[in-house]
């Protein structure tokens, strides 16, 4: 049976134009059509009527874990938690970031290949969750971003693969994608949740991460850096990267970077917010929030260079660090529009920008004709009441079937 749309506002995302009254024609898991609602044949077809909505395609979160949901130091909880605690516990938030009206997303490191899982658990039909691209774990060396910190005589870990060399670098890749990985993730500079670096130090030499993202590039796969300082930046845009996760100490040679090699920029601009919102009297160590009030104190402004400049920024929150829960990182959006950057591109970011990201923009990112059937409305007009509006999601079809009405 066809499903017909009636879209009071539609949002395609194959521009920032907004059609009025159109119906989105979908049979089986594909969009079929689109065209005036007047025109659309509704015999024998199921009717969904969102003339009062802002309907678009599928939101996609460009940077998240699901092993944490907002927790006040997450990374040092995790070690001491089952791996089958942490997936249980994951089938949930990846619920509530469907519910919100993502229907993909880009998990960004997790212990135990517990993303992977889910995500075949969910392509059987097992699980009910957006469609996700997974990073499995994570490469990182000795003492950086995502390395452990137990006392000296207790060794590994499994958030992160510790890599000293190219060879290791290479070999972790390898094993990452040998156990379903879709990309490599690597941290290419210290972090704000870890303990013991610092955001601008770059970790991951130039070296190794060019061997994970030769890698990468040779099984036909994408890559990711979580990189903060601008040596860390230019280091992984060199080495091949994907995407440049956070990037919030960037300086002006990254960011022409950034354009000539095409590299894509998730700012994830939420995660430093909450952390300083929320601060030391939350619990959240006193370390991380002197760190994200470094990372944060000029990211607004670098990121309306990097518009002008014409960088390829997509949309990610950092989901599942401190006070970010699964199922509220909409608010990222208005975090972007007040950064500079406009409320059109704010939506594209989310959808044909992320799309093209993780390779899967002739399946995915805007509502045309054979696209897959991933279609979200919400309850205002973001482009005219304000990014406030993502936060009231009303409608998700995912692959064609309805989970919220």
């Amino acid at each position: 049976m066809k499903t017909i749309l009636k879209c009071g506002m539609l949002f395609s995302a194959a521009d920032e134009s907004v059609q009025k009254d159109v119906a989105v024609v979908v049979e089986g898991n594909r969009i079929e059509r689109v065209c005036p609602v007047n025109e659309a044949d509704t015999a024998d077809a199921r009717v969904i009527d969102l003339s009062d909505k802002f309907v678009m395609p599928g939101l996609i979160d460009g940077h998240l874990h699901v092993s944490m949901n907002g927790e006040a130091n997450g990374m040092a909880e995790a070690p001491f938690l089952k791996l089958g605690d942490i997936a249980y516990r994951a089938m949930n938030y990846v619920k509530a970031d469907l519910m919100a009206g993502f229907t993909t997303i880009r998990c960004e490191g997790d212990p135990g290949f517990i993303d992977v899982s889910l995500r075949d658990a969910i392509e059987k039909g097992l699980a009910v969750g957006p469609r996700m691209q997974c990073s499995g774990i994570s490469l990182s060396s000795t003492g950086g971003h995502g390395d452990y910190h137990f006392n000296p005589d207790i060794q590994g870990g499994e958030f992160c693969s510790i890599c000293n060399s190219p060879d290791e670098a290479r070999a972790a890749a390898r094993y990452t994608f040998k156990y379903g990985a879709d990309q490599v993730k690597l941290m290419a500079t210290g972090g704000v949740m870890s303990k013991g670096d610092e955001p601008g130090a770059c970790e991951m030499t130039f070296e190794e991460m060019k061997a994970a993202c030769e890698v990468a590039r040779f099984r036909g796969k994408t890559s990711s850096a979580h990189a903060h300082g601008a040596e860390g930046i230019k280091n992984a845009i060199r080495a091949g990267i994907t995407s440049i996760e956070h990037g919030m100490l960037i300086d002006d040679e990254g960011i022409d970077m950034l354009v000539e090699y095409g590299t894509y920029l998730i700012p994830t601009i939420i995660a430093a917010y909450r952390i300083i919102q929320y601060g030391k009297e939350a619990g959240i160590p006193d370390y991380a929030v002197e760190k994200a009030e470094l990372c944060l104190k000029n990211h607004a402004e670098h990121l309306k260079v990097m518009v002008k400049k014409g960088v390829k920024i997509g949309f990610g929150t950092d989901t599942g660090t401190p006070y970010s829960h699964h199922g509220e990182q909409a608010f990222e959006f208005q975090l972007m529009e007040e950064s500079g950057i406009p409320a059109a591109y704010c939506l594209q970011a989310a959808t044909k920008v992320n799309a093209a990201l993780i390779r899967r923009e002739e399946e995915l990112g805007t509502i045309e004709p054979g696209k897959l059937a991933d279609i979200v409305a919400f309850g205002g007009n973001p482009l005219e009441d304000g990014m406030k509006s993502m936060m009231d999601c009303r409608f998700v079809m995912k692959d064609g079937v309805v989970y919220k009405e």
